[in-house]
């Protein structure tokens, strides 16, 4: 076949469900909001996929594959419950050339296609600990974790559009905090809940376990320098003005092969499974 149609002859080329699907998966838009290179790049996408998947269909694999009414039902629930109701639902079905008909069809042949590639990829070979153990060591870089540590803040904006926000009394409402911390420290959690300005005050100021480089370079800093449940003094940002506790330290560690094989397996496993894949599709009769 020749390139890409244009114009009027696209939708009658090519299946709308696949073009939406990819533009999603693409760009995270509908075909109708894509500029004229972004829709070629999805116009080529929807096609061979549609061809990869119409020889799939005509496989002997899919003869034995049946798709349950259940299966079909809850793939159109899938996708209704992304509207906050049926009108917004149809409308956004109107927009990409769709009814309720032709999205059930699309995803009955979704389903039959997904069907198809999962019983092929079941006859995969299943890894065995050799070849876990190679992977191990052949990648032990791979399974080195960096020093993390487990840490919350309470955060006071700067703004002067604010009268409390304005740098002077920012650091007046820090500075008391920080005293109320060096005197009781276990009033962070209180702390952060009634004057963090951050989200994480929700959770005490929770900032989870942080590897070097995840905050602002001025926190970051001073969050690796220090000691456990040690908590610093005020530090500026872009944002505003920091306290930041280091609540533990979790040394650099290689994960061991014991630990490291859950995942390595994991990985592994879906590489054999897209091989097999791979291999039957290549011999599928082109159409």
């Amino acid at each position: 076949m020749g390139g890409v149609a244009s114009g009027a002859n696209r939708a009658a080329i090519i299946e709308p469900y696949t073009l939406l699907r990819v533009a999603l998966s693409l760009f995270q838009k509908s075909p109708g909001e894509l500029g004229e290179a972004e829709l070629q790049k999805v116009e080529r996408q929807a096609l061979n996929e549609y061809r990869i998947e119409t020889r799939v269909i005509n496989s002997a694999e899919a003869a034995a594959v049946i798709v349950t009414e259940q299966e079909i039902e809850q793939a159109m629930a899938e996708v209704r419950e992304r509207f906050n109701d049926e009108e917004h639902f149809l409308a956004a079905l109107r927009a990409n050339k769709l009814d309720p008909g032709l999205l059930r069809a699309a995803l009955t042949r979704q389903c039959k296609v997904n069907a198809v590639l999962e019983r092929v990829a079941s006859r995969a070979p299943k890894v065995n600990e050799v070849e876990v153990g190679i992977f191990y060591h052949s990648h032990i870089e791979r399974f080195h974790q960096p020093e993390r540590r487990q840490a919350r803040h309470i955060l006071i904006s700067i703004n002067p559009d604010y009268p409390e926000n304005t740098r002077e009394r920012a650091w007046a409402r820090m500075r008391e905090i920080e005293d109320v911390l060096r005197r009781k420290p276990h009033k962070f959690d209180d702390l952060a809940l009634k004057n963090s300005e951050c989200p994480t005050a929700l959770n005490g100021g929770d900032l989870g376990v942080l590897p070097r480089g995840k905050l602002y370079p001025e926190l970051d800093a001073v969050l690796f320098d220090l000691k456990e449940r040690e908590i610093s003094g005020i530090v500026e940002t872009e944002v505003g003005l920091h306290v930041i506790q280091c609540l533990q330290i979790l040394p650099a560690e290689t994960l061991s092969l014991k630990k490291a094989t859950p995942k390595i397996r994991e990985v592994m496993q879906e590489r054999y499974r897209r091989t097999c894949q791979r291999a039957w599709l290549a011999g599928l009769p082109a159409v």
